[in-house]
């Protein structure tokens, strides 16, 4: 543990001050806003390493942090940009927008699942079927069009740019009594020591 504790200190020089709480978007943050802890994760949907989050790590997560009330959890778009990395805004702006209609967790899903497929080809819409009835799916169209929702986007990409992130996934754990931020970069090697840290540490 004291190896990524100092890992987590050593990188918190290079963020200032995130803002945090006030914009979460509620669409796309899981449990209590009140937790000790929040842990704001800043991903890409064309990111590997971000799938491999997502599929393992997160559900973890959701069992030893959120439903304990222990900790919050807040999605935030960070899509890479540059070759091969086309359509990474693209899925950010569609997720962004399902979260409008309350189906953050649903399109977040299956983006994943299927990003080999969409990251190539571009169908990022086709990802979708079988997930959003034609209403919803409707709804998210109009909604990825939408000022509010793109701007959500932008803002999420600049503020982490702008504080020095420049890999995906990278996890921002904010203790939420004494507002100190500890920045994880990429998957954390150990699950286990992770949720030690914020539970023994933090909590």
């Amino acid at each position: 543990m004291k190896n990524m504790t100092f890992r987590a200190l050593a990188l918190t020089a290079l963020l200032p001050c995130l803002a945090f709480c006030a914009d979460w978007d509620p669409g796309k943050t899981q449990g209590n806003p009140k937790a000790p802890v929040a842990i704001e994760i800043y991903s890409s949907y064309d990111c590997p390493h971000c799938r491999f989050l997502h599929e393992t790590m997160y559900p973890q997560m959701l069992r030893d942090l959120v439903n304990t009330g222990k900790a919050v959890l807040i999605s935030r778009e960070f899509p890479l940009t540059g070759f091969g990395h086309e359509h990474a805004r693209e899925a950010a702006i569609i997720a962004t927008a399902a979260a409008r209609i309350g189906k953050y967790n649903e399109v977040s899903d299956a983006l994943f699942k299927t990003q080999a497929t969409w990251a190539q080809n571009g169908k990022i819409w086709d990802s979708l079927n079988g997930v959003l009835s034609a209403a919803e799916l409707n709804k998210v169209k109009a909604l990825a069009t939408d000022s509010g929702v793109v701007g959500e986007v932008e803002r999420d990409s600049q503020a982490a740019a702008m504080s020095g992130l420049n890999q995906t996934p990278t996890l921002i754990v904010i203790s939420q009594k004494t507002g100190k931020r500890y920045p994880f970069v990429g998957v954390p090697a150990s699950y286990d020591i992770f949720r030690d840290f914020i539970l023994k540490d933090l909590n």
